[in-house]
């Protein structure tokens, strides 16, 4: 506690030299709560070793305030373990004190002269210490000077003014801000100080010196940072959180730095709140104003909130900045949370309450956002205001608009607490509690709409409520949610009997009940059927009717069964008049977005991004940014751009995934594809980890992560238990009627591990299945890719013939890494033709623009390197552009200056890349790339 304290220390040495010489001194020394006053009066004799002392202590207290000369007698006291009792008492009476001071009768005599301390008694302890110091010099240690009883102070003010003779030095500890500095006999005693010793706030190497101290070892910058930063340089503050991370096991290291920033030490709060619970009212009043409002209170507000006039308001400030408690000279915020929460544990229940009630009503009269009054009312038992729960429910909105469904379910609990018990308006109540709960807590707001539906009075009414209930773009809807819009449809009717909104409210029932029948094979041809047998052109004018178009458009995608450019064209019609802002994008968008990529039908999707984009005005509001995000990601996915897909569906992903589940679930679909395909094992952990927290899990979640587990199956070598997986797979799609080629493909991944195990004659039979229903489907991609499986399997001119058929339709597809992929076989199987090698150009060209580099293979099979063929691996589109310079001959300057970046960035991008692509420097990167056919930038 002596760290950064010398300066203090050398000024009392000083002053003992000149008490030595018979000048005497009073030194005052001051500072906020925790500063270390009376740690360093504690160690401060000890910085003496050299000189012979008498040291006399005292500790006032605010409990012996009615003890006369009760810090006198702690001063006499503490000569007792180094004077000799009978000379103490000797030199006590010859003062004539000892009676008057130490007696019973001590404070009768000193009531007797009306207040004033006799001059005798005062000038007798005075002889006293001066006869003492005949002996060695003196040091005088009081400390928080100002809790001493009125006697003591007069005789520490009387000392002061007869220092000469004495050979003492008297140090007082004072601490500002508290009330009773201002005393009158306080400032007498300050006022005749001969200095003033103020102790600053360590600094931040003092900081690292006390941490080292106090684990044994050197802290991390950013831990050492957090402390001072959490500290303020307060050695109380700072003690407080490093004995406590020291009991708990903790090491000074840098992952520690945020639990230093949240600890609340309890010891600490406690002697805080003691603190607080001392202090005059109107101090109360504006801790406790200040605590209630938080981050949000302004001088203005806190002042009302405390009930203070200006000028009490700036006292009351200026005491508790003296005090250490507050930061800064303009808003009015605790330098820590433990003082925040010594603040609330000084208050009673029912002062929490009534302050939370009142600051609310005080930002509702005075305009401001309705969150920051629904957060007040969330701390309040029961508000009898008339308008809290319009308010509450205009902050739920709030917060469902910047994606925090669950903070909008507690405004909107706390609604149903201060809203009406029965009638419709509960049941909207209940509902708009629904809407939030359905994005985390799906059982809740089924029972939410479930109980809204029993107070509503109309089949109309409970129809609204029950489409509150989503079945989710792959999730499974429970019996609970089935139940409700069962109920709903069977009470509204059919929609062919209906008209105007009843009928658009049974068609969204008729959708949703649909869609959550998806994995009924039963079903799917129902809705094939409707739409093969319906009108050509279904009606897209209504929300309700893209909602039915779009179930029906999925079912068909999953199914396969419909030509895949009949459903990209029904998908774009509903695409066209669906506003990426409206209520329900969120259960259509989704659908349809996924039936243009498996149609391979993506470029459509261009032209709307861009349109969606300038809808929103470049701001993305709410929550259709993640939204564009994930249409971005899979249009990038559709056209074989895995490193870019996955850039955006990353970007989309936590946004998503704390706000829409929907959007969550399609960024981790998105996700789950560029793991398979790029065969990266820490992205699908990932990705198998956010989706097992999803339940109930539906047949499309759980075939991801069989295939995801196939995969990694394979990478360890057992290639039969991966067979196994994904055969598996391919069994559950097919009984559920779910054959799309694009959506699932299985096929490609056995045919894959059957070639591997040798058996041909299987993977052919899979080869001409999956030809079979490419046809069927139609899509470029589909058709190309089962043209490449068929042709690969063979070794002779037909082969070759299925190879040139594939390149050819894949043309016409937007998936250029099948495209790659088609040319690097046909490539191959031209052995050395000179066809070969522009086409081998092409592939490499290709794939390096998705990001995928190939150890190049020579036409015919033989590696360019000698080491055979590597699988595909994709590095990030920085990682390509970092590696393509460095192919060009760029050094890493250069490239820094180039991208705009450090040569530190340069070079970890390098290095990653390296990693990746299986190279060990510069050398065989330029070899890959020119045997790739990549060409130099001009």
């Amino acid at each position: 506690m002596l760290v950064e304290r010398v300066c203090e220390t050398e000024r009392v040495r000083e002053a003992l030299r000149a008490a030595e010489g018979g000048t005497s001194s009073l030194l005052l020394l001051v500072g906020p709560l925790g500063i270390g006053r009376s740690a360093w009066l504690r160690e401060l004799p000890s910085c003496f070793p050299e000189q012979d002392l008498f040291v006399l202590r005292a500790h006032a207290a605010p409990m012996e305030q009615d003890f006369a000369f009760g810090v006198v007698r702690q001063l006499f006291d503490s000569l007792a373990p180094g004077t000799p009792q009978d000379a103490r008492e000797a030199l006590l009476h010859r003062a004539g004190a000892a009676r008057l001071v130490f007696g019973d009768d001590s404070a009768a005599t000193a009531e007797t002269d009306g207040g004033a301390a006799p001059d005798a008694v005062l000038h007798g302890l005075r002889a006293l210490l001066e006869q003492l110091g005949t002996q060695r010099p003196l040091l005088i240690l009081v400390d928080d000077v100002q809790w001493a009883d009125d006697w003591s102070l007069r005789w520490l003010a009387y000392l002061a003014r007869r220092p000469y003779g004495l050979r003492a030095v008297i140090v007082c500890a004072l601490r500002e801000g508290e009330p009773r500095t201002r005393d009158p006999l306080v400032r007498e005693v300050a006022e005749t100080a001969t200095g003033t010793l103020r102790l600053a706030p360590l600094s931040r190497a003092a900081t690292a010196e006390i941490v080292r101290d106090q684990f044994g070892e050197p802290g991390d910058d950013a831990f050492v940072r957090a402390c001072h930063e959490t500290s303020g340089g307060n050695p109380v503050f700072l003690m407080s959180v490093l004995v406590g991370m020291a009991l708990a096991g903790h090491r000074p290291t840098a992952d520690q730095a945020a639990a230093v920033r949240s600890r609340i030490p309890a010891h600490l709060r406690e002697r805080l709140a003691a603190c607080l619970r001392n202090q005059p009212r109107p101090i109360r009043d504006l801790v406790a104003a200040i605590a209630t409002l938080g981050e949000r209170g302004t001088p203005d507000l806190v002042t009302r909130l405390a009930g203070l006039d200006a000028i009490g308001y700036t006292v009351a400030a200026r005491a508790l900045r003296q005090l250490g408690l507050l930061a800064g000279e303009e808003e009015p915020r605790f330098v820590h949370r433990v003082v925040q929460e010594a603040a609330e544990a000084s208050m009673t229940l029912a002062e929490r309450q009534q302050l939370h009630e009142t600051a609310a009503a005080l930002l509702y009269q005075s305009g401001h956002p309705a969150e920051q009054v629904a957060a007040q009312l969330l701390a309040v038992a029961a508000s009898g205001s008339s308008w809290s729960a319009g308010v509450l429910r205009t902050a739920a909105d709030t917060a469902l608009s910047r994606g925090a469904p669950d903070t909008a379910a507690r405004y909107l609990r706390r609604a149903l607490l201060a809203g009406a018990d029965e009638g419709e308006e509960r049941a909207r109540l209940l509902i708009h509690l629904a809407t939030a709960e359905r994005h985390f807590d799906t059982a809740a707001a089924e029972r939410h709409i479930a109980q809204a539906m029993s107070l509503l009075g109309t089949a109309r009414d409970r129809a609204a409520a029950a489409l509150h209930v989503s079945p989710g773009f792959l999730g499974t809807a429970g019996a609970g949610a089935l139940d409700i819009l069962r109920r709903a449809a069977d009470d509204l009717g059919s929609p062919a009997r209906l008209t105007g909104t009843p009928r658009d409210l049974a068609l969204r029932l008729e959708a949703r009940l649909s869609h959550c029948a998806r994995e009924d094979p039963y079903e799917l041809a129902l809705a094939v059927r409707q739409l093969r047998d319906g009108a050509p052109e279904p009606q897209v004018c209504s929300a309700a009717e893209r909602e039915w178009l779009a179930v029906r458009l999925h079912a068909v995608t999953l199914s396969g069964s419909l030509p895949a450019a009949q459903v990209a064209r029904q998908a774009v019609r509903v695409l066209e008049r669906e506003p990426v802002n409206s209520p329900g994008s969120h259960d259509v968008l989704p659908l349809v977005l996924s039936a243009l990529a498996a149609a391979d039908a993506v470029d459509e999707l261009g032209p709307w991004l861009c349109g969606a984009e300038a809808a929103c005005d470049g701001t993305a509001p709410g929550t259709a940014g993640p939204l564009l995000d994930i249409g971005r990601a899979m249009l990038s996915l559709a056209r074989g751009r895995l490193a870019h897909a996955r850039e955006q569906a990353e970007r989309a992903f936590v946004p998503a995934e704390s706000g829409r589940r929907e959007g969550a679930a399609l960024a981790t679909i998105v996700l789950a594809a560029v793991a398979l395909e790029t065969r990266d094992p820490a992205l699908s952990e990932r990705v198998r980890a956010h989706t097992l927290a999803r339940r109930p899990l539906g047949l499309g979640f759980t075939t991801m992560l069989r295939l995801l587990d196939a995969s990694a199956e394979a990478q360890r070598g057992d290639t039969a238990r991966a067979l196994e997986t994904v055969l598996d797979c391919g069994r559950g799609l097919e009984a559920s009627g779910w054959r799309n080629p694009v959506l699932f493909p299985w096929r490609p991944r056995a045919i894959a591990l059957l070639s591997r195990q040798g058996d041909l004659r299987a993977a052919r039979a899979l080869a001409e299945e999956e030809y079979k229903q490419a046809l069927l489907w139609g899509a470029p991609v589909a058709l190309g890719r089962a043209q490449r499986l068929r042709g690969g399997l063979r070794g002779d001119s037909e082969g070759v013939a299925l190879l040139r058929d594939a390149v050819h339709i894949l043309r016409g597809s937007a998936h250029e890494l099948e495209l790659a992929r088609a040319l690097r076989a046909l490539s191959l199987a031209l052995g050395g033709d000179a066809e070969a090698r522009p086409l081998l150009r092409e592939a490499s060209g290709l794939a390096a623009a998705c990001g995928v580099f190939w150890w190049p293979q020579q036409p015919g099979g033989g590696s360019a390197t000698g080491t055979g063929t590597r699988p595909d691996t994709a590095l990030t589109p920085t990682e390509s552009r970092v590696s393509a310079l460095a192919g060009d001959g760029l050094t890493n300057q250069e490239i820094a200056v180039e991208l705009g970046v450090g040569s530190r960035v340069v070079e970890k991008h390098l290095t990653n890349s390296y990693r990746k692509l299986g190279i060990s420097g510069r050398r065989e990167l330029g070899l890959l790339l020119k045997r790739s056919g990549t060409e130099p930038r001009t």
